[in-house]
């Protein structure tokens, strides 16, 4: 049994399961448009399937920029295949570009999606990232995919109040308290939360709390050497290894904005951006939402700091797209040349900038965004790991039990359950 079979990410869930009309007509739009321009045997038309309903306009621009050049392969972009049923039938698209998380390991693990190895756009791929792929999912020998774009997550704080307050960063759990104390003296909420929305628990202030602290990979190793086992008396539990973050993380809690328990995704972008916290805990995804209200803010970003040790600091990543190709498709070289296009520096840099993600090649550029600037030194030391959130099954529900810890339940019990609920899948996968 393998633990890792990813929830959707709070960034999947909310990203993945709208996909508007918009969307749809634009496809139907390529789709119309594929083949007007291509040799005297006709150009190759292949699906390409794009998760994130945030980017599809992007993602259209660049098939319109890649038509222009080239008339051998026409694209036609796909936002609303059920990919289990389309893999199911032996028809998936030709290229995915999908969040490298619970969503891909079925098909990963079970050898459905081709080997890249061979590619040089593999080759420039950092390998600091080749970890995080494998601990997501990974099939013996093969480069099952390529990962595009990276998320970085941690502390967002408005550097106007940290200036006006004389506050700096801090990198150490008491130098936290420290700024925690100072802001609630001026009246100043630390910490803006949203318990309303338990994703935003989740990947925030959970998951942060524990990659403060533990060793992300070498636990969920540990846990799956458990497997059904993992409880009161094996040596690694939820309840053994999560205790001293979880205390942590209650800690923090006393420091969030009194109406934290009613306050959800947007009530969270509105009231940072309205000053009402120093801090808040989300990803990249947010300043786009928190710049409608309010685009002159002068927003930074640090690892959360969990111990007194400023070397155990670390950010909280995702692989937000990976590009794929299923091994059933007959289209494989135009899937690669499309792949190689947007795989250009020029292209894919590009795509990161404006979207707020750091570059996965070994020689992309460093972010110019100054709210991820903070980030960026922790992301090149490859001092960062995939939350814990991420890693537990879907059938677990991890949020619930975070927002339950947030909300004030006491934390051993919670875990006793996680461990519980942990046991019981491993059995049954077993």
């Amino acid at each position: 049994m393998h633990p890792t079979r990813p929830p959707a990410s709070p960034a999947l869930s909310r990203r993945s399961f709208l996909l508007g009309a918009t969307g749809v007509g634009a496809s139907l739009a390529l789709a119309g448009c594929a083949g007007a321009s291509g040799s005297a045997s006709g150009p190759t038309t292949i699906s390409f399937y794009v998760s994130k309903p945030e980017v599809l306009t992007y993602f259209d621009t660049l098939i319109a920029k890649f038509h222009a050049e080239q008339s051998a392969v026409r694209v036609v972009r796909d936002s609303t295949s059920n990919m289990s049923a389309d893999f199911v039938r032996n028809n998936p698209p030709d290229l995915g570009c999908w969040n490298y998380n619970f969503s891909v390991v079925e098909f990963v693990e079970r050898g459905a999606l081709s080997d890249l190895s061979d590619m040089a756009e593999a080759k420039r791929i950092n390998p600091d990232l080749t970890p995080l792929m494998n601990q997501t999912a990974s099939f013996p020998g093969r480069t099952s995919a390529i990962p595009y774009a990276v998320a970085g997550a941690s502390v967002l704080f408005s550097v106007d109040l940290f200036e006006k307050h004389g506050v700096e960063v801090p990198t150490t759990w008491d130098d936290l308290i420290a700024a925690c104390k100072t802001f609630e003296a001026a009246g100043v909420s630390p910490f803006y939360n949203t318990y309303k929305d338990t994703w935003t628990i989740a990947q925030g202030m959970f998951d942060y709390s524990i990659g403060g602290m533990v060793d992300v990979p070498g636990l969920f190793r540990r846990l799956d050497a458990e497997g059904a086992s993992v409880g009161s008396g094996s040596a690694t539990s939820f309840e053994k290894d999560l205790e001293g973050p979880m205390a942590k993380m209650v800690e923090l809690t006393k420091y969030s904005n009194k109406d934290a328990s009613s306050r959800a995704y947007g009530d969270g972008n509105l009231g940072f951006s309205q000053g009402k916290g120093a801090m808040y805990l989300q990803g990249p995804w947010a300043l786009n939402e928190i710049a409608k209200t309010n685009a002159k803010m002068r927003i930074g970003s640090f690892p959360l700091p969990m111990t007194n040790d400023p070397h155990d600091l670390k950010i909280r990543v995702n692989v937000d797209l990976a590009l794929w190709i299923p091994e059933v498709s007959k289209k494989q070289e135009a899937a690669r040349t499309f792949l190689r296009f947007l795989m250009r520096p020029e292209i894919q840099d590009k795509y990161n900038a404006d979207n707020n993600t750091f570059g996965t090649t070994k020689d992309a550029p460093p972010t110019k965004n100054p709210a991820l600037v903070g980030m960026q030194k922790y992301y090149d030391d490859a001092a960062f790991y995939l939350g814990v959130s991420q890693l537990i099954p879907s059938e677990i529900p991890v949020a619930n039990y975070a927002q339950s810890i947030a909300l004030g339940s006491a934390a051993r019990p919670v875990l006793t359950q996680l461990d519980g609920d942990w046991s019981r899948l491993a059995l049954r996968r077993s």
